[in-house]
């Protein structure tokens, strides 16, 4: 494959040779026109993946937690007859719904640039990712497609037991296919289990057990999943505080911002001390990402500071006006106050991710967690001086903290992949290596593209999902106050249900 440079000349990939007009050829150490030239186009691919990849998440990290939460609302509403849970699973399923297909949308996006953008690192690293990618489909997606429509439109016609199953299957799907995605990107974090092929690709080992629970794999399984639950439990109970200071006696309102706030205060704490077991696994197999976490340019023998905040100086290597904790970096990684921590002066300066966004990034989800549990905290403060439902300050609080999961799970992957940088397979192939050979104005306008039909479609998505939290959950469902059951979830009320039986 040649490149046209101009006047005449052309750049010869097979021999690495510049050929000159009137057939002269020479060697071209110094002049590769596709570094040079993908140079724009690297970023430019690089901006487009993060964008979709980004927009994309949002709608996932809602829709695991928010599948749940349904299921959760129809064992309720199954096991006690109480007609407000059936109010709130009607009220989310249509959220859901959205929620979902936007989810679907975005996501078959993305998975075209592993054919355009960066056919190389499909190319290598196919025989590894593809199969788990299609087991993906293959389990998650064909379960959540089979009964996403009984879950959404047959609950007249099949019965409530089997369509609470259906809801638990969805459930299950969400779960599956958060399973294999996270897969696919902590082997790319943590490879194992491989054979470096004749032609470079990556080829599976004997096993693919250690493919599939690769090292990193667990801990971002847990991390991930419990943030998408926090990140649904903050939008519910946004809502709920968001029709309590409207009206404080709305039964629906107040069910749903209590269950979010106990979600809150039960979970956030358990998701700070995974994600430091998830740290600590980084700083295992990953340390340069931790270094730029942490800020540590330099190496610190006799226990390493916490820098609390800072303006990282990647050119002088330091972190400008740091405020600091002496030692707390030790004893949060090490355990230890005296432990040495290795900085990045350790490892070639090629190889070190950007300091500055992973610096911030990740102070930005840490802050987000722990405002989370102030906030349960806070909750449970409210119950015991018997507040929980009209305390205005907090439900101010509670709304204001209802986009802090999106926020915070996108931080988290920012410093998850940002931080793997310059790789896209951690140690053993470069991101530049993995992008296919387009111009800059191709990928450019693709781009443009996608920004434009992505604020579009999903933008007004978006909004429809806020119009519907609008308004508040009608109390079309009580108990049958005959048998002590639900007469059913089509929003006809149980009284007209009971005089047509009378008739």
């Amino acid at each position: 494959m040649n490149v046209k440079l101009g006047r005449g000349a052309e750049f010869q990939y097979s021999t690495g040779r510049l050929l000159l007009a009137g057939g002269a050829s020479g060697p071209a150490p110094l002049l590769n026109p596709r570094k040079t030239a993908m140079l724009d186009a690297l970023l430019l691919a690089r901006i487009q993946f993060a964008f979709t990849v980004s927009f994309h998440f949002i709608f996932p990290a809602f829709s695991i937690g928010l599948a749940s939460y349904l299921m959760v609302l129809e064992a309720l509403w199954l096991k006690t007859g109480n007609g407000v849970y059936a109010n709130l699973y009607r009220y989310w399923l249509k959220i859901f719904a959205l929620a979902f297909g936007m989810g679907v949308v975005s996501g078959i996006v993305m998975s075209y640039q592993f054919g355009t953008n960066w056919s190389v690192f499909s190319d290598k690293a196919g025989p590894v990712i593809g199969p788990l990618m299609a087991y993906e489909v293959l389990t998650a997606f064909f379960l959540e497609a089979g009964f996403l429509g009984v879950m959404l439109f047959g609950i007249n016609k099949v019965g409530l037991r089997l369509h609470f199953v259906a809801t638990c299957m969805v459930a299950l799907g969400t779960f599956i296919s958060a399973f294999w995605i996270l897969s696919v990107n902590s082997w790319m974090q943590t490879p194992t289990g491989f054979e470096i092929g004749a032609n470079g690709q990556f080829l599976p080992g004997p096993s693919w057990w250690a493919i599939v629970f690769n090292p990193s794999f667990p801990y971002r399984l847990v991390h991930t999943v419990i943030a998408a639950y926090l990140t649904t439990a903050f939008v519910v109970g946004a809502v709920g505080a968001w029709h309590l200071l409207k009206d404080k006696t709305n039964p629906g309102a107040r069910k749903m911002f209590s269950m979010a706030m106990w979600m809150a205060a039960i979970v956030a704490p358990i998701q700070i001390f995974a994600g430091d077991l998830h740290g600590l696994n980084t700083l295992e197999h990953q340390p340069a990402k931790v270094m730029a976490m942490e800020g540590h340019y330099d190496s610190h023998p006799e226990g390493a500071p916490l820098i609390l905040f800072g303006i990282p100086n990647s050119a002088e290597k330091r972190v400008d006006y740091a405020l600091e904790i002496p030692k707390a970096s030790s004893l949060i990684l090490k355990h230890d106050l005296n432990a040495p921590l290795a900085g990045l002066d350790t490892i070639p300066e090629d190889q070190h991710p950007p300091v500055g966004v992973v610096f911030w990034s990740f102070r930005i989800m840490v802050a987000l967690g722990f405002a989370m549990l102030g906030l349960g905290l806070w909750s449970l403060a409210a119950r015991y001086r018997k507040r929980f439902y009209d305390w205005p300050l907090l439900h101010r609080a509670a709304i204001a903290m209802g986009p802090s999961g999106f926020v915070a799970v996108i931080a988290g992957w920012v410093t998850t992949e940002v931080g793997r940088q310059p790789f896209t397979v951690y140690g053993l192939l470069r991101t530049a290596e993995s992008a296919a050979p387009l111009e800059a104005p191709a990928v450019a306008a693709s781009l443009v593209a996608f920004i434009v039909v992505y604020f579009a479609v999903f933008g007004a998505g978006t909004f429809y999902i806020l119009k519907l939290m609008a308004k508040p959950p009608q109390p079309h469902e009580t108990a049958d106050p005959s048998g002590g059951k639900p007469i059913r979830a089509a929003g006809i009320t149980p009284a007209v249900a009971v005089e047509g039986r009378a008739s």
